[in-house]
């Protein structure tokens, strides 16, 4: 795969990740316990492919400088600066939530998943935004 097509790749993953938690969540409500289980550990693996191909890219390519001006430039770093340490703490606070959910200590599961959920989402979308600001709307995959 051509390195150039990582980037929307990853914009892939991501709205791919957002829909399974999504679909995740809406499956507990309903309780599907294990197509939660399964649509959960499915949006982490897309999520983990992101973080794989993320780092494979930047670390071939390095930073990618966004190129607006004016009002769109500080809404892209207002949002690159909140997507990062959230990106962050997604993943041991996703590998905790999944410790708990094998151990079956669903109130230690539902005290993380309850505020991981929204961070987690946040973050997959603000991932396809960033992407769609560095790289052009709309998203030019090939």
């Amino acid at each position: 795969m051509p390195l150039s097509l990582l980037p929307a790749l990853n914009a892939c993953l991501n709205v791919t990740a957002a829909l399974l938690l999504l679909l995740g969540w809406k499956a507990i409500r309903a309780k599907k316990i294990g197509a939660h289980k399964n649509l959960m550990s499915a949006a982490f693996a897309a999520s983990f492919l992101f973080l794989i191909f993320y780092l494979i890219y930047h670390l071939k390519t390095g930073t990618t400088h966004y190129q607006g001006e004016g009002l769109v430039r500080i809404l892209y770093f207002v949002i690159l600066l909140t997507h990062t340490p959230l990106a962050v703490l997604v993943v041991p606070f996703s590998l905790a939530a999944f410790y708990y959910a094998w151990k079956k200590d669903y109130p230690a599961h539902v005290r993380i998943t309850r505020w991981l959920l929204p961070v987690w989402l946040y973050v997959s979308v603000t991932g396809v935004l960033i992407y769609g600001m560095l790289y052009g709307w709309p998203f030019s995959f090939f």
